[in-house]
């Protein structure tokens, strides 16, 4: 019995030390304030103004021309020569997107032996085509 209440002692002092370890930790770190100075504005060092930089980039585009939804199966049964029905008639404007919002319409053309789209109508932000 002795040695199980001198057991229970040293769980008990083992666990006072390491809160005791623990506080001086936490008293080791304490919350210092500082002051920022404040930045001066400078002048863009480029040759151009920033807009520039954007101006010269490329951003992908992609036309929509209709949208279907497929059972797996029946595209897993898809080979060269399926046809895959659309929702949207020959004549309906195709949908361009920037990222995943949609930016204008337009109409299929093909110019020199390629596809390419006659924007029809710029839409504001929010808004949706009157097609």
């Amino acid at each position: 019995m002795a040695e199980t209440t001198e057991a229970t002692e040293e769980k008990t002092e083992e666990k006072q030390d390491q809160q005791n370890e623990a506080g001086q930790e936490d008293s080791k770190t304490q919350a210092q304030s500082v002051e920022f100075s404040e930045a001066a504005e400078t002048q863009p060092t480029g040759t151009g103004t920033s807009i520039d930089i954007l101006l010269d980039m490329e951003v992908p585009v992609t036309v929509v021309i209709g949208r279907t939804k497929v059972p797996i199966q029946q595209l897993l049964q898809f080979s060269p020569g399926s046809v895959l029905k659309l929702d949207k008639t020959i004549d309906t404007p195709a949908d361009l997107y920037l990222k995943d919002v949609k930016f204008a319409i337009g109409n299929i053309v093909v110019v020199e032996d390629k596809f390419a789209i006659r924007i029809k109508e710029i839409l504001g932000p929010g808004a949706e085509a009157s097609s």
